[in-house]
């Protein structure tokens, strides 16, 4: 294996992955744009030197794209040489292969309201969400509710859960989609 080299490149002559997977939301735009102005661009972008997939971004795009955006003309970057496969198959895995958080160790180090300065959310420290307004719920009458059933009104509340339930919840809602159950009635039941 070749000892790695960071080099300045042109961000012009780069192009994007035309399958790269990945996209920011404008609040993770925001944050990513915040943390390069406040440190600069500290992790290079790679770049396959592949002649046959040269200069095409293989992990970075966001970054590359940001960076571009507060008025940057270049960025570091490292290569590699890849065929389009294995191109294809670093790309997801520099963004799936990253470990998760430990949160015992976050909330003993750091505090929460920094923390969600850099861009973490209520709900991954087992709080509620901070923007839920739970004051349409105590206006609903439960006639209301069935007779918009009836006339086929639907209408949508955010649930909170545990950060660990997320994937069990979209099952159950699929499932439930699937065999056309009413999900709202299922849980004003299930509460009283």
């Amino acid at each position: 294996m070749k000892p790695i080299k960071i080099k300045q490149r042109k961000i012009s002559e780069l192009n994007p992955a035309e399958y790269n997977p990945r996209q920011l939301t404008d609040k993770q735009y925001k944050q990513l744009k915040k943390s390069l102005k406040t440190f600069g661009c500290v992790e290079p972008v790679v770049i396959n030197s592949n002649p046959m997939r040269k200069d095409i971004i293989v992990g970075g795009h966001q970054r590359c794209k940001v960076w571009a955006d507060l008025g940057n003309d270049t960025i570091p970057t490292v290569e590699v040489e890849l065929d389009e496969a294995a191109e294809m198959e670093l790309n997801v895995r520099l963004n799936k292969n990253t470990g998760e958080f430990d949160f015992d160790m976050l909330a003993n180090y750091f505090e929460v309201s920094t923390l969600k300065e850099w861009g973490f959310q209520s709900f991954e420290f087992g709080q509620a969400y901070d923007d839920i307004d739970y004051s349409v719920l105590e206006d609903m009458d439960m006639e209301d509710i069935l007779k918009d059933k009836e006339d086929s009104v639907k209408r949508a509340i955010q649930i909170e859960f545990n950060a660990e339930d997320y994937e069990l919840a979209q099952e159950l809602v699929k499932k439930a989609r699937e065999e056309n159950v009413y999900i709202g009635g299922v849980l004003i039941k299930g509460l009283q």
